[in-house]
């Protein structure tokens, strides 16, 4: 049976469809992941999440995350990495202010009810004019979401408040 390569771009959902023993791997590897147990979120959130975003999203380095899962699945560890570059911003920008914010979304219903918020969202970043800011409520960092926006050409900002309360800034 030809499985899949594990790779940074690998998304979630394909390599637990090819390798399902590696989700408590996954969840080893970072608390942040086993919300991969819920089905909705695995419906949906895992779908678009590549292996490159989850080790942000779970504080790891890439390449310790991708090394460890192709241990688990029998594939050869390599340092041979090109691993782009996300350039999340954690610092507050110059053009932040609260009193810019024209529209406020909260995914985290959206999600739990098995719904993928990156439509509506890109749909409110769109409408943006101006020095308008969107802010969007998460219960993790949303990075499929932001990597979407900011190839997009919009700029973002992440405050994170607490691990499961996470708010992101976008503007033109």
């Amino acid at each position: 049976m030809g499985k899949m390569v594990i790779t940074p771009k690998t998304k979630i959902h394909d390599l637990l469809e090819a390798y399902p023993e590696l989700e408590d791997t996954l969840i080893k590897a970072a608390p942040q992941f086993k919300k991969l147990k819920n089905p909705l979120l695995r419906k949906t959130i895992a779908r678009v999440t590549t292996l490159s975003q989850a080790a942000m999203i779970g504080g790891l380095k890439v390449e310790e995350l991708i090394n460890t899962l192709r241990e688990e699945a029998g594939q050869q560890i390599t340092d041979d990495y090109s691993t782009e570059e996300h350039g999340y911003e954690f610092e507050m920008p110059d053009w932040f202010s609260g009193d810019r914010i024209v529209s406020k979304i909260d995914i985290r219903d959206m999600l739990n009810a098995g719904e993928q918020p990156v439509h509506e969202v890109l749909s409110a970043i769109k409408r943006l004019e101006g020095d308008g800011i969107l802010e969007i409520k998460a219960p993790f960092l949303p990075a499929p979401l932001i990597d979407k926006a900011t190839g997009l050409g919009y700029r973002h900002w992440i405050h994170k408040i607490e691990e499961e309360e996470i708010y992101v800034y976008f503007r033109k």
